[in-house]
């Protein structure tokens, strides 16, 4: 894929995008560009992602995605101002709503997400975090749900908290509302590793190199399965995982990855479309 690189600083005035799009050899990377609002999830925010995960969903030249704060804030939640300033139970129902839409879209990507966390992540931002299927911070990075700090407690962030981490540790950040910091994040299971500041950009760029390097079909019918079986019982867990390990088996994908293991060489993944693809 063609790089197209846009500067990875914030441009921040009123008519400003929201978000900076890079792209390159196939990993693409949207920057939160709202630094002096902490990249708070606002309604323009949301749109925004949105707007760029429905057409990445649908681009096959991008094989991984990385979500991008600034060394201030990965993302401090939702907008609290302009929650007050709309002060109405349809508004606050729409705007969870609007933000459980793009939470699940994040999940439900063909592609993999990593979080590259510098600064804050709060809240719905710490939500953010947790839904990613990955996630790599700086050392000096500070996580919280610390809605219930305000009198608000972070109910839907807990749903993605509540599905990283065991219930002690989901329950002791929702409760309290404390932070805590990168090398605890990783610790209790909220982020995979936290690295020496100067440093997480090179460990979030290999990991996504890593990642593009595999079978983009592979990958996507994997963490589509993963999601899914969560939900289910053992029983019904495994028999989805077996349909799916069979249906990939029979792909091309698995048969040239195979093959080049026996030859000892390296695959070659084919980039077509698979049958009952749009």
């Amino acid at each position: 894929m063609t790089s197209t690189e846009t500067p990875e600083k914030s441009t921040e005035t009123e008519d400003a995008p929201y978000l900076l799009r890079r792209d390159n050899d196939g990993v693409t990377t949207l920057t939160f560009n709202r630094p002096k609002e902490m990249n708070a999830l606002s309604e323009g925010m949301l749109a925004a992602l949105q707007n760029e995960l429905d057409a990445i969903a649908e681009d096959r030249t991008v094989r991984v995605v990385v979500l991008a704060g600034d060394t201030r804030a990965f993302c401090a939640g939702h907008n609290l101002k302009q929650m007050r300033a709309n002060y109405s139970l349809e508004y606050q129902k729409t705007l969870f709503a609007t933000c459980t839409k793009m939470m699940l879209s994040v999940l439900r990507l063909p592609q993999p997400v990593i979080a590259r966390v510098d600064g804050l992540a709060t809240a719905a931002g710490c939500q953010l975090v947790a839904t990613c299927d990955l996630a790599i911070a700086g050392q000096s990075a500070r996580f919280a749900t610390s809605g219930i700090n305000v009198g608000l407690f972070c109910s839907t962030p807990g749903v993605a908290v509540g599905r990283s981490l065991s219930r002690k540790h989901a329950m002791d950040l929702l409760l309290t509302g404390d932070f805590i910091s990168a090398e605890r994040a990783a610790e209790i299971g909220l982020i995979n590793s936290a690295v020496p500041d100067n440093r997480l950009n090179a460990e979030v760029d290999a990991l996504a190199r890593k990642l593009a390097s595999k079978s983009a079909y592979a990958l996507a019918l994997g963490k589509t399965a993963f999601y899914k079986q969560l939900e289910m019982g053992v029983t019904d867990a495994y028999a989805l995982a077996g349909a799916e390990m069979a249906r990939n088996m029979m792909d091309r994908d698995a048969a040239e990855g195979i093959d080049a293991f026996v030859e000892k060489r390296d695959p070659q993944w084919d980039q077509g479309p698979r049958d009952g693809d749009s």
